[in-house]
């Protein structure tokens, strides 16, 4: 099954992009796994914050199609690694219709995202740029998949 890691607008700097794509290499020794970028809005200046995150939030549903859907949103469920890796599992052995995880524009997501969504996961109660979130993510994800597979990444 495939897992992807939905994203609004690219990652800027030549950093952050490097050491995200560590991460997705190595995460593809354990599962088929990309990164999908919906491009960032045009004119934005003229949109209201409502009207910024019904776009963006359309572009969304239009991208997760039938698979199964958890938001990275700051009011989600929080987890230790352990628990998030047997989370994942879980979501892993029951959807069969592929499992995306989705980053948000700058002003989250619209209502209509939020009524699609199977599930929704914090990655801390602090706030964090969406270009951080991503590298955070995709290692967590990593660590999850080396600890269900009992590698030494993890210790606890």
């Amino acid at each position: 099954m495939k897992t992807t890691l939905l994203v609004v607008g690219k990652t800027v700097g030549s950093e952050l992009p490097l050491m995200i794509e560590t991460y997705v290499q190595r995460l593809k020794h354990y599962i088929p796994f990309e990164i999908q970028v919906i491009p960032d809005l045009k004119n934005t200046k003229s949109l209201s914050e409502t009207q910024q995150k019904q776009l963006e939030g359309d572009a969304i549903l239009r991208a997760v199609e039938s698979s199964y859907v958890v938001l990275l949103d700051e009011h989600g469920k929080e987890y230790r690694s352990v628990t998030f890796a047997s989370q994942l599992q879980s979501w892993l052995n029951t959807s069969t219709r592929g499992l995306t995880f989705v980053i948000g524009g700058p002003y989250g997501f619209s209502e209509a995202v939020y009524q699609r969504a199977d599930a929704k996961i914090s990655l801390s109660q602090m706030t964090f740029s969406h270009q951080m979130i991503r590298l955070l993510f995709v290692e967590q994800l990593y660590r999850a998949m080396t600890i269900l597979r009992g590698e030494p990444y993890h210790h606890e």
